[in-house]
């Protein structure tokens, strides 16, 4: 994924109260040596069982907030779009800072094919937030609310779909990125089989990793504005498809140019309107909204406040969406 360049971890702590974490271990025997004697048949390997965990001692929750119900609710928010997923919480501490609450839990996978493993973050004394690694992020009940709402208000790029808000999926991308080119095969998915969200693309430019993104961006603004959502998604799908042009300044001329006019509107006019000033303004006002809601990487979703990288396996994008449906009281039929 692409990453603002001032991160160096990105979003390693949403995508853990996100995601499963996948083990990535292979072993191989290799074969005995041809003058061993034959060994008796091995005896097959025992089934792998559920985790149990260590009962928690009273002793380990001396923090009188957040509660075990508090906590359960929020994993359950995060975590529970993965019914394979269980969890302990193994304490609720307090720390040298008054109102910092540590939390530490086991978690683990009912097939038991995962070892299980602790995790530990800290509530701040807003009792709305949380640190985990280095990210900030909400925390409770409904955690995504807030974004949530924010995307409502705020998010205004072109869109698929319904213009209802009910379900809300918006794509934080940059044109220049290789992995937001490879995510738009989900987001095509995403528009077929759920034609009761809206789908929104918001520019996020990484400017400085990826400097003719910006110049792409305006363009797009440009044809949303002359043409509609319908011809700026004909345009987004060509600038990806020529994204190696946008590699010179010259290149990106040619790129966007093509990419205009498969969209069915006149270049000389999409360039003069992304040279006004107000055009610059809209895709800062895009960028900041990204940053106010913590997305530092591209591509990203949003799926009603929820933050999901985009090009995640499609399989488990559909079920974060039909679970954040399910918690938010959306029909998807």
């Amino acid at each position: 994924m692409s990453r603002l360049s001032f991160r160096t971890v990105g979003a390693a702590a949403l995508a853990f109260f996100s995601f499963p974490v996948l083990a990535a271990a292979q072993q191989q025997v290799p074969p005995a040596p041809a003058q061993a004697p034959a060994a008796a048949p091995a005896a097959p390997a025992p089934a792998p069982q559920a985790p149990v965990f260590d009962k928690p001692s009273p002793a380990n929750f001396t923090a009188a907030s957040p509660t075990k119900d508090e906590v359960n609710s929020f994993l359950e928010a995060s975590w529970g779009f993965d019914a394979n997923r269980v969890w302990e919480i193994e304490a609720i501490l307090t720390t040298p800072v008054q109102g910092v609450s540590k939390v530490v839990i086991e978690v683990g996978d009912k097939s038991g094919k995962q070892k299980p493993g602790a995790a530990s973050f800290f509530v701040l004394p807003d009792g709305k937030h949380i640190i985990a690694q280095d990210e900030v992020i909400p925390f409770g009940a409904n955690p995504f609310a807030d974004y949530r709402s924010q995307l409502e208000q705020h998010a205004d790029g072109p869109y698929r779909g319904s213009a209802a808000k009910d379900l809300e999926i918006v794509e934080f991308a940059d044109f220049q990125c290789p992995h937001c080119k490879e995510a738009q095969a989900n987001m095509d998915k995403l528009a077929v089989d759920y034609p009761r969200a809206r789908i929104v693309f918001q520019n996020f430019p990484l400017a400085r990793i990826h400097p003719e993104a910006v110049t792409a961006a305006a363009y797009g603004v440009c044809v949303a504005k002359q043409g509609g959502s319908s011809a700026f998604f004909n345009y987004a799908s060509a600038v990806f498809d020529g994204q190696e042009g946008l590699a010179t300044p010259d290149g990106t001329t040619l790129t966007l140019n093509s990419a205009v006019t498969k969209a069915g509107l006149d270049p000389a006019k999409i360039a003069a309107c992304a040279r006004e000033p107000a055009t610059g303004a809209s895709v800062e006002a895009s960028v900041k909204l990204a940053q106010d809601l913590n997305v530092v990487q591209t591509p990203t979703l949003m799926i009603n406040g929820r933050q999901v990288p985009a090009n995640a396996p499609y399989d488990t994008l559909k079920q974060v969406i039909d679970y954040q449906a399910k918690l938010d009281g959306v029909t998807l039929q």
